[in-house]
């Protein structure tokens, strides 16, 4: 058993030394650093370490903390020797990606997705290593510190938080499932982190889970607000989930921001424009595999077939103005123009629960995501300017009410509480 046991750590401690002597050579083109760059994509990384007009990866972008305490500012990443990672070891790369604690600066905010991260498996995390030393340029750019007033920015408590709640290990596929959804989940839990966005979070700022088989599974990317976007529900309910959708829609939306009737709108733009509409098709159709199989948040018996509910005063006083403002695009309907300008009604944006979104597109109009299946981006103009908040309340209203829609109606409060955090910057 001894002997069993010898030259298994020798045959370790050679394919870790195999490894290294490969990334001390390694070149842009090499398989191990190209997987790797597919694999950051997957992550998203250049989303959040590039600022804006900035170099990709070289860090500086803003994070605004909760309850207005201050900001944290993404660290470069490069493999500049001063100022990046380029001195890192692997250990030291995967503990700061899958554990949150940089060599540079100990524990690392959770604005760094690490308890998502530390489901990557250990093939992937040295293909990233590979990536990060050998197929990006180095930047010497000087990391900005975190714009926090003391005691807040002490990080010694990110200790006990990590202790905590960042508790997730290596992913581990489930042998009830086949390997597509494994695959899918795989991306979704670790490399995606989309639960990070998508799952609400408790008094500590903490996902409330990790993944859908933990304690309060049924919370896992069921909704949530975050940068002042709302993170739409992924689970398989009917009016604000994709209940209504096939995989083959969910593919089309991760691959061209877009389906005949949907458009994704705020921050998830970026996500479709960095990572997903460069990943392969096997991994979206994974991706939408796994989705799918989530059971809805709430039971979707009531509602199997739309039915309009009783309009209150004010959602039928934004049906005049729902016609002069937005019908031309949206239709009578709200059936919208496949393809072009995306339905409202049944519209899964339009029924969740906290009307954030509607209430900002209206407010500050956007722009479809731009990807290379949708390489013209359509525009929807912006109607703070030409309505109070009266009349915005009662057209989002009218619209989250009527054609089979079900959500809450909007107050004009909630609207000017919206105009105003949407406008800060």
């Amino acid at each position: 058993m001894r002997s069993s046991l010898l030259t298994l750590a020798a045959g370790c401690a050679l394919g870790l030394q195999a490894h290294l002597a490969f990334a001390a050579q390694a070149t842009p083109n090499d398989p191990e650093v190209l997987r790797g760059a597919y694999l950051a994509r997957a992550g998203d990384c250049i989303a959040c370490h590039t600022a804006p007009k900035g170099k990709p990866f070289a860090g500086g972008l803003p994070m605004n903390l909760p309850m207005g305490i201050g900001k944290v500012y993404s660290p470069n990443i490069t493999p500049d020797k001063r100022d990046g990672i380029g001195n890192w070891t692997f250990a030291q790369f995967d503990e700061a990606v899958r554990h949150g604690k940089s060599p540079r600066l100990g524990y690392l905010y959770p604005a760094m997705p690490y308890p998502s991260y530390a489901h990557i498996e250990p093939q992937d995390m040295r293909a990233l290593y590979a990536y990060f030393m050998h197929g990006v340029q180095p930047v010497a750019q000087v990391n900005k510190p975190e714009d926090i007033p003391w005691p807040l920015n002490m990080r010694w408590p990110l200790a006990i938080w990590d202790w905590m709640f960042a508790r997730a290990g290596v992913y581990k596929p489930n042998p009830q499932q086949t390997a597509q959804w494994n695959r899918g989940a795989y991306l979704v839990e670790g490399l995606g982190h989309c639960g990070a966005c998508h799952t609400p979070r408790g008094p500590f700022l903490q996902e409330k889970t990790l993944e859908p088989g933990g304690p309060d599974g049924s919370l896992y990317l069921s909704g949530a607000r975050i940068d002042n976007w709302y993170a739409a529900n992924l689970r398989g309910d009917l009016s604000d989930g994709l209940g209504r959708w096939t995989p083959a829609q969910v593919v089309q939306l991760l691959k061209t921001g877009r389906t005949s009737d949907f458009t994704i709108v705020g921050s998830m733009s970026d996500v479709v424009h960095d990572s997903t509409q460069h990943l392969n098709d096997s991994d979206l159709q994974a991706v939408a595999v796994f989705l799918k199989s989530l059971a809805p948040v709430r039971p979707n018996s009531a509602i199997n077939q739309p039915q309009t509910p009783v309009m209150t005063a004010a959602a039928r006083a934004g049906g005049p103005l729902y016609a002069a403002h937005c019908a031309m695009c949206h239709q009578a309907q709200g059936q919208g123009l496949p393809n072009v300008f995306p339905a409202l009604a049944l519209n899964p944006t339009v029924n969740t629960p906290d009307p954030i979104n509607t209430i900002r597109m209206m407010l500050h109009g956007g722009h479809t995501v731009q990807t290379q299946a949708n390489p013209t981006p359509m525009a929807m103009p912006d109607l703070g300017a030409t309505l109070n908040d009266q009349q915005v309340a009662e057209i989002a209203s009218y619209v989250r009410s009527s054609w089979g829609n079900d959500a809450p109606n909007v107050s004009p409060g909630e609207v000017a509480k919206i105009r105003k955090i949407a406008a800060q910057p």
